[in-house]
């Protein structure tokens, strides 16, 4: 008997704007699968269009991917091969997909990339900023307070942070940066990256929040915010880390969830940390 043949799911990265960036490679997979999965099947109509590929499609987003999960993952036993997408750029970066191939990993189809643009990649190759070491944190929290405690963690943070935000929301997220991180750490607002009205500013804090207040119709788009790291000089400057950690999170959290970040982020032992947070507490000058 035959062993029954099983498909494979392709991931494929598609452009961020500009669409003479989409790959040979993804043209060619996207015209040879049996169906595609598509965060927006509208919005990847145009694209698809574009280059003649005219392939069943099938919506997969944040809302329903748990509901679509069965039926890809059935499509990808009996056989067909399936090409996940998102709007823009690679699949699973702060987009849906992780549920498909998560399942389809430990159901062992098989599970290909097809590299191409992304947004947070392009961004940090331009920015000016350390590249050898980076963290990327996706969207922050649209609440203010979450926000702030967010950043709060980054702010002893040695590597160039990456994240995405919303248009609506940048200046509040700058104002908040300010706060945190104070007037002169470097940061960069990439734009609509790829597309006719890019732009790539860099400067300090204080000085991109000025930029944005006298160019507030610029806070359009797709945005990419990026914050340089701080800057270690010496040993001494390592060895305060953990205390400047405990500090910080004892203003916002309880001393037990305090003391279990800073260690998480130190690697130092939680006792110790317990016993400076008492103390804290009981000489908070």
């Amino acid at each position: 008997m035959l062993k029954k043949k099983i498909g494979s799911l392709y991931v494929v990265a598609t452009p961020i704007g500009n669409l003479q960036d989409i790959t040979l490679r993804a043209i060619e997979v996207l015209k040879s699968v049996d169906r595609i999965a598509a965060e927006d099947t509208r919005h990847s109509g145009s694209l698809l269009k574009h280059f003649a590929i005219n392939k069943p499609s099938i919506s997969l987003h944040n809302y329903n991917e748990q509901e679509k999960l069965e039926l890809l993952i059935n499509y990808l036993e009996e056989g067909e091969n399936i090409a996940l997408i998102s709007d823009a750029g690679t699949p699973l970066i702060s987009d849906p997909g992780y549920l498909l191939v998560s399942n389809a990993k430990s159901k062992g189809i098989k599970v290909v990339p097809i590299p191409g643009a992304c947004a947070l990649i392009a961004a940090l190759a331009v920015s000016g900023l350390a590249t050898d070491k980076f963290v990327f944190e996706g969207f922050l929290p649209a609440k203010e307070e979450a926000r702030a405690q967010r950043l709060k963690l980054c702010l002893q943070e040695t590597r160039t942070s990456i994240f995405y935000e919303a248009p609506h929301r940048l200046m509040n997220t700058l104002v908040t940066m300010q706060t945190i991180f104070g007037d002169e750490r470097q940061v960069v607002v990439a734009r609509e990256l790829t597309k006719i009205h890019e732009s790539i500013i860099n400067a300090s804090i204080k000085e991109i929040i000025t930029y944005y207040k006298q160019h507030s119709d610029e806070c359009r788009g797709e945005i990419v915010l990026l914050i340089a790291g701080v800057e270690v000089t010496n040993t001494e400057t390592i060895e305060l880390q953990p205390e400047k950690i405990l500090e910080i999170l004892l203003e916002e959290l309880p001393l037990k969830q305090a003391v279990a970040i800073t260690a998480k982020l130190t690697h130092k032992r939680k006792n110790e940390l317990y016993e400076l947070a008492l103390l804290k507490k009981s000489n908070p000058d």
